[in-house]
């Protein structure tokens, strides 16, 4: 880490590119101040005037990471929302952007997700074969009910 020290106004456009760049949750751009060495006083100014001129949204955070993440890594709504409190979003946030998600959708990617993992898995025994599919799809944030319905309908 370098011992450069900013002014408000460089810390500022700093922050302001940071933001730009993708979004961020409170919690990260209040880390990336501290880790800049930036008094409470300036931290307070400085996300004042990100959430004032847009650079800083946490509803639109919660619902591009949520996005983000189901379609790409296919997360289930479980591990999307604990990976969203870890970074300090608020539950009418989280709640918000969990609504996005289209129902059909997310059943057929999470079919889609254990059908195509099955495949994968070369375990023999069926106890274990189930149990491997079950952990991954838990892993992931798949509800419970949904899995262990899922894996019985597949492996008899």
């Amino acid at each position: 880490m370098s011992n450069k020290t900013y002014t408000v106004d460089e810390a500022r456009q700093k922050l302001q590119n940071y933001c730009s760049y993708q979004e961020r949750s409170h919690q990260e751009v209040q880390q990336k101040l501290a880790e800049m060495r930036m008094i409470p006083e300036a931290i307070d100014q400085i996300i004042g005037h990100l959430l004032e001129h847009n650079f800083l949204n946490e509803e639109r955070f919660a619902k591009t990471y949520v996005s983000g993440k189901f379609r790409i890594k296919k997360w289930g709504r479980r591990r999307l929302t604990l990976e969203l409190k870890k970074k300090g979003v608020g539950k009418f946030n989280i709640n918000q952007a969990l609504n996005e998600i289209n129902d059909v959708e997310y059943i057929e990617t999470f079919n889609a997700l254990a059908e195509k993992r099955i495949t994968y898995i070369k375990e023999i025994n069926k106890l274990k074969k189930k149990k491997k599919l079950e952990d991954y799809l838990l892993y992931r944030g798949w509800e419970s009910h949904l899995v262990y319905e899922k894996v019985n309908h597949l492996i008899k």
